[in-house]
């Protein structure tokens, strides 16, 4: 079964949970979910031991699809969240060009228009502002003024084709700074959806490992399968080292 097919089938469970109880990855989730994997090869070997101390079979049976819902639903998110970074960099490779195109077209249009006080006056209205919205706006509005009022332009040998590109620069960066700095309600819809999966998941992960915690307390080849490794690892790395004793000088 896909990943897409596991969360279509609890989809509606995951939804139901309950906003106050939501859970969050206090992990990377894909070692979280490395873990679930692994958790589940290691509960098949000691199934009968769980069942018997009372383990719901089908908390062990319906892991794999808490699984692959998760990763559906992080890989949709992941995929939302990287283009929202990628139309971010973009934007800051692209911006100092229209900058400067901003810049050059209300200079060129400031000469041209001089002798006409009401074409110089929208310019310099134009102008006025800040930001990176005001400059894309700016973009449009004198590539639509140019084109309005030619003779003038044309009268200083300005070259036509900037106004052209002032409008599809406008529309580019228009379009990348919605992207870039949009807090798409959708965004938020999956943002929330990939936390109640993995609450949903945590659920029955939780479950398992303390069930086997249970039956293996005095087995700890078998219980150690049922702790977070990344765990371990994290509390190991973040102990100091031991210092080795000091020995008094000798009276």
């Amino acid at each position: 079964m896909s990943n897409q097919s596991d969360f279509s089938m609890h989809e509606d469970a995951i939804k139901a949970i309950d906003a106050k109880v939501v859970k969050y990855p206090n992990m990377p989730v894909g070692i979280y979910l490395q873990e679930g994997e692994d958790l589940y090869a290691w509960t098949n070997d000691d199934r009968a031991a769980l069942l018997a101390a009372g383990l719901p079979e089908p908390v062990i049976d319906e892991l794999p699809g808490r699984i692959g819902a998760v990763r559906y639903i992080q890989s949709r998110w992941n995929s939302k969240r990287f283009t929202k970074e990628e139309a971010q960099k973009q934007f800051a490779l692209l911006a100092p060009v229209a900058y400067d195109l901003r810049d050059t077209l209300v200079h060129d249009m400031l000469y041209a228009y001089r002798r006409h006080p009401d074409l110089k006056s929208r310019v310099q209205a134009i102008a006025d502002g800040s930001g990176d919205s005001d400059m894309i706006q700016d973009l449009s509005d004198l590539g639509v003024h140019g084109k309005n009022n030619p003779e003038p332009l044309a009268a200083v040998n300005f070259d036509m084709n900037k106004l052209d590109e002032a409008a599809a620069k406008s529309d580019e960066l228009a379009s990348l700074l919605g992207v870039a700095h949009g807090e798409k309600a959708v965004d938020k819809e999956t943002k929330i959806l990939r936390d109640k999966a993995y609450t949903f998941l945590k659920e029955s992960v939780d479950e398992i490992r303390d069930c086997g915690q249970y039956v293996f307390w005095r087995n700890e080849e078998r219980s150690v399968g049922y702790a977070s490794a990344h765990k371990r690892r994290t509390r190991s790395a973040a102990k100091p080292a031991t210092a080795e004793p000091e020995i008094a000088d000798a009276p």
